[in-house]
């Protein structure tokens, strides 16, 4: 088997979209399995919608999510010369022909096709005429000479056996009548120079191959094996889009997730190994397969999501966390930082991205102040155990052993002297400690804030 090289190439016309990185995942996952590269290319040569931004979004996605290629990017507008010497060659071979057909002939027969109700083809007019035929002022495309009889056939690795009348390929066009490239003409030849072995893509793809083989072919080389993976579609079985949520790759970044959790999610989206639903990286490299890959759509559900990226975080190493919440606090004091490194562990078991993790910590900042930031629960268990704030306060001025253990025995003895449920309690000093109903263990948090602090704060 000769060397796996596979491409990924995304269009610079917007943010990545998340089936597109699913598409890079599936391509470098491949790659990585059989010890072979992963490349990128752009694909810009739409000079009116692509733009330098979103290059720069596409490729800091890509190293968001560890898909980082192999060699640099190759651009495919500066391979615009490459492009058009390969149409001179098809033209020179004979296999492709310079076609004028005016806009007005060719929209009387998309009005002919449509009164007939059938699929508009374009019939091939100037497939055999001489060129001393040419209108004047007109300025030819380029089309292909397709084949006209038989089928084009080829063994797709997720979809199967794939075969397609030749008769219902049209000889398309691969330069346009401004000189600039098609999109099918500039894959097949940027493939060929990239020496790409497996061309892995979404199934909206699918009937571009047909059209690229005969390319392939009329260039006399081996056409690359094709695996074309099902769509993402939203949780109404709809192709995914922003009705659905966030669609962006920038925008999971924004809202927190994890780039590991992202990688096991998009992997789970038309993969599967037995029951597994925890991938780790090196296990999505070893198992991977396409005999494992689904034919049917996936249906992204951010419930899911959010399940696997809590559990990503709950295992995420607590210095790499510290690091996070350093860059996004980088007034972190070295008290505020031992706080927080002292209570990670339990905090980051209660939340479900890092949004939410960064809005954890912050009553453990030596500035907080709970009276101005209470939620509507801590406020109802303020109003709970009002009638007896003053004597809880005056309890715990007199407890000089603030350990986790000790504050929990004299509470609950606390309780049980004074007829108090003790939920009532911990729901006092959250309320007046965290501004929350909800936290790691209060006597956990009283005990890393010392006495002083926490007497402040009930005060």
């Amino acid at each position: 088997m000769s060397k796996v090289r596979v491409r990924f190439a995304p269009s610079p016309t917007g943010m990545l979209h998340i089936g597109s990185a699913r598409t890079a995942l599936f391509n470098y996952l491949f790659a990585k399995s059989k010890g072979g590269k992963y490349l990128l290319r752009i694909e810009d040569t739409d000079l009116a919608r692509s733009s330098k931004e979103a290059v720069a979004e596409i490729l800091a996605s890509m190293k968001w999510l560890g898909l980082v290629a192999d060699e640099a990017p190759l651009y495919q507008a500066q391979r615009v010369a490459r492009h058009k010497e390969v149409v001179k060659q098809l033209l020179t071979a004979g296999k492709a022909y310079y076609c004028y057909a005016t806009k007005a002939e060719l929209d009387e027969l998309r009005a002919s096709a449509i009164a007939k109700k059938q699929r508009f083809k374009y019939d091939n007019r100037w497939r055999d005429r001489d060129i001393s035929e040419a209108p004047e002022g007109v300025e030819p495309v380029v089309r292909i000479k397709a084949p006209l009889t038989g089928i084009t056939e080829f063994n797709d690795l997720v979809q199967g056996n794939i075969k397609i009348k030749n008769e219902e390929i049209e000889d398309f066009i691969i330069l346009r009548s401004d000189g600039t490239p098609t999109y099918m003409l500039a894959v097949v030849v940027d493939d060929i120079d990239m020496q790409i072995s497996h061309i892995i893509r979404g199934d909206d793809h699918l009937t571009n191959t047909p059209k690229q083989i005969i390319l392939y072919n009329a260039l006399n080389y081996a056409y690359p094996e094709f695996a074309h993976i099902p769509l993402i579609y939203g949780s109404d079985g709809k192709k995914m889009s922003k009705r659905h949520g966030a669609t962006a790759v920038s925008e999971y970044i924004d809202l927190g997730y994890l780039p590991e959790a992202m990688r096991n999610y998009l992997l789970r989206l038309g993969f599967a190994h037995g029951d597994a639903e925890i991938i780790s990286d090196e296990n999505a490299v070893k198992w991977f397969d396409f005999s494992k890959v689904g034919k049917s759509p996936a249906r992204f559900d951010f419930k899911k999501l959010d399940n696997l990226n809590a559990h990503y975080l709950t295992n995420k190493d607590n210095d790499a966390l510290m690091k996070y919440l350093c860059q996004e606090y980088p007034d972190l004091s070295k008290l505020e930082q031992e706080r927080i490194l002292a209570l990670l562990a339990e905090i980051k078991v209660r939340a479900k991205n890092l949004v939410e993790l960064r809005q954890d910590v912050l009553f453990l900042r030596e500035n907080f102040k709970p009276q101005n930031n209470l939620t509507e629960k801590a406020k109802k268990a303020l109003e709970e155990s009002a009638a007896h704030q003053t004597k809880l306060i005056a309890f715990y001025q007199e407890i000089n052993d603030f350990s986790h253990d000790n504050l929990y025995e004299q509470t609950k003895f606390f309780a049980e002297q004074h007829d108090i449920k003790l939920k009532h309690i911990a729901g006092f000093l959250r309320a007046k400690i965290t501004a929350s109903h909800i936290s790691p263990s209060i006597f956990m948090i009283m005990e890393v804030l010392t006495k002083a602090e926490t007497l402040r704060r009930l005060a």
